[in-house]
């Protein structure tokens, strides 16, 4: 139930988990990587504040009404942090949640954001049981355009200049998908 879910999720290649103290380096090596942050809300973090969000996402739980939860996606082959992931769910009703990545450059264009981001679905609408999920970003970040699509979610909005974004105004683009259509995706897939 929400509040309760797991903290720990498997794919082939990955593993989504709490973040841990010896992911410091490699959290504040690609938050600070200005190619990663260039469609992210933030240019840089210090590493204070890196190490401040480790131990409170430490401390948090997934499934938590109102709260973001940022996973750990750690690349089981010699277990190195990659990138992460965030859900959150909504406090009122607390059947909807939005979704959120960032991956170490060096780890895109080799499926690993798409396989992070269907995990989290499943775990959404599988041990959640959210009803939907959202994702959002600039419209000019073709590359997570992309990813959303490929993970089978549709676009539902373009809304013009509604984000003053890093001293100019852009274009947000909003995704999402169903629970009935992430099952009836998957269902289609088993079947295929």
């Amino acid at each position: 139930m929400r509040g309760q879910g797991s903290s720990r999720i498997e794919t082939g290649r990955l593993i989504l988990r709490h973040f841990r103290d010896e992911d410091l380096a490699t959290f504040y090596a690609y938050r600070n990587d200005p190619e990663v942050a260039r469609y992210q809300s933030w240019e840089r973090i210090s590493e204070r504040e890196a190490r401040f969000f480790i131990e409170e996402m430490q401390e948090a739980q997934p499934g938590t009404p109102g709260e973001w939860f940022q996973f750990a996606i750690e690349l089981k082959e010699g277990a190195a942090l990659i990138g992460d992931c965030a859900l959150k769910i909504s406090a009122e009703p607390p059947y909807q949640g939005e979704i959120g990545y960032t991956l170490a450059r060096e780890h895109q264009g080799r499926g690993l954001a798409s396989e992070a981001i269907r995990a989290l679905l499943d775990y959404s609408f599988s041990e959640l049981q959210l009803h939907r999920v959202v994702a959002s970003a600039d419209c000019e970040n073709t590359r997570s355009l992309a990813l959303m699509e490929r993970v089978g979610m549709r676009r539902e909005g373009h809304f013009l200049q509604s984000m003053w974004f890093k001293g100019r105004w852009s274009d947000d683009c909003m995704y999402a998908i169903l629970r009935d259509e992430w099952q009836e995706k998957k269902r289609m897939k088993d079947e295929g």
